[in-house]
């Protein structure tokens, strides 16, 4: 038991010690000890390597350099430290000596882990299925395992337009899944619109000369809006003469598509379900008001269309003049023509 005792309090002590000189050194000293590069960024589970000198004038001081994970060696005042796999998301290697006046002069190398996300996925929080024109919905963006999560930039795409940036405030520098998430009012341009996210590692210029970049699957916007009547109405009031064709249109662009229901000036319903009526020949029992409503599950869009038939007979006295004019034309051609034989 006191052997155990003992044992514990070694143990204790050394650590104590060794924390006590890392946190009593001075890291603003004249001539401080330089790294080799001056900062690590490393991809968790991969090799990597750092040099420290001390300084030109220690060779007689007191040096190390301490690190809890990796193998460090030595060449005069130069200190080397090499890990074959860094697996610890919290190291930062110190390097130090001892001045004449027993002040401890120290440079910490600073080393970021990285992981790039398992998994990026997207998705509209709490909905599937058919969405709504004018309606705000929430993008979401889901970056699993990542780290360290306060260096990941989260950009959320409307096919290739990018619709805003987020950040995380979490500076834990473990891997943790976080969700980011963008309100977005969808029109019906939306329709069919893909959208997804990316996220990517900023890890500065001691980084991967590509920052590591994952994107998430595409998700297909389906937007359902109320009827809207393409192009221009026909003018006010629209007019034909009688036994004429008669062609009205109403033609409407929507989501789900849109039926069409006909009234007549009568006030009876129409047999037509197209966007265009047709009548053959019109009449005067065709002139009036004609009402054509455009409906859908979003909503009913409705036109009115007036219209006014005309009697033919303008139309049959032109016809008789023109005629008559031709033939007292020929009838005089004729007369010339005889006229000029008989000389």
């Amino acid at each position: 038991m006191m052997f155990f005792c003992s044992t514990f309090l070694v143990v204790f002590m050394m650590n104590f010690l060794r924390d006590f000189r890392v946190s009593s050194c001075d890291a603003t000293c004249a001539d401080k000890p330089v790294f080799t590069p001056s900062r690590l960024v490393v991809k968790f589970g991969d090799p990597t390597a750092a040099s420290c000198s001390v300084c030109e004038r220690c060779i007689d001081n007191i040096f190390n350099l301490e690190s809890p994970v990796g193998l460090t060696s030595i060449n005069g005042t130069t200190m080397f430290w090499t890990i074959e796999r860094l697996t610890e998301w919290l190291t930062s290697p110190i390097c130090y000596y001892n001045t004449d006046t027993d002040v401890q002069c120290c440079t910490i190398l600073p080393i970021t882990v990285y992981q790039p996300p398992d998994n990026v996925s997207v998705s509209f929080v709490d909905h599937t299925g058919p969405m709504f024109e004018g309606k705000q919905y929430t993008l979401q963006c889901t970056v699993e395992e990542v780290a360290p999560v306060e260096n990941l930039t989260v950009t959320f795409y409307r096919g290739q337009t990018a619709l805003g940036q987020l950040q995380s405030k979490n500076n834990n520098p473990k891997p943790v899944t976080e969700t980011f998430s963008l309100n977005i009012t969808l029109s019906k341009e939306d329709n069919g619109v893909q959208y997804w996210c990316e996220a990517k590692l900023e890890l500065g210029p001691y980084g991967p000369q590509l920052p590591p970049v994952e994107t998430s699957q595409t998700i297909t916007a389906t937007v359902f809006y109320k009827p809207q009547l393409e192009g221009s109405l026909h003018p006010e009031p629209i007019t034909v003469l009688e036994g004429e064709p008669l062609q009205l249109n109403c033609s409407a662009l929507g989501n789900p598509g849109p039926s069409y229901t006909w009234t007549l000036p009568s006030g009876s319903p129409s047999t037509s379900s197209s966007s265009v009526l047709i009548i053959n020949s019109a009449t005067f029992a065709d002139e009036g008001k004609y009402t054509c409503s455009v409906s859908n599950d979003v909503g009913t869009a409705t036109v009115e269309l007036n219209v006014e038939v005309r009697a033919a007979n303008n139309k049959g006295i032109l016809i008789g003049v023109v005629t008559a004019a031709l033939i007292a034309i020929l009838i005089l051609l004729i007369g010339l023509f005889y006229c000029y034989k008989s000389k």
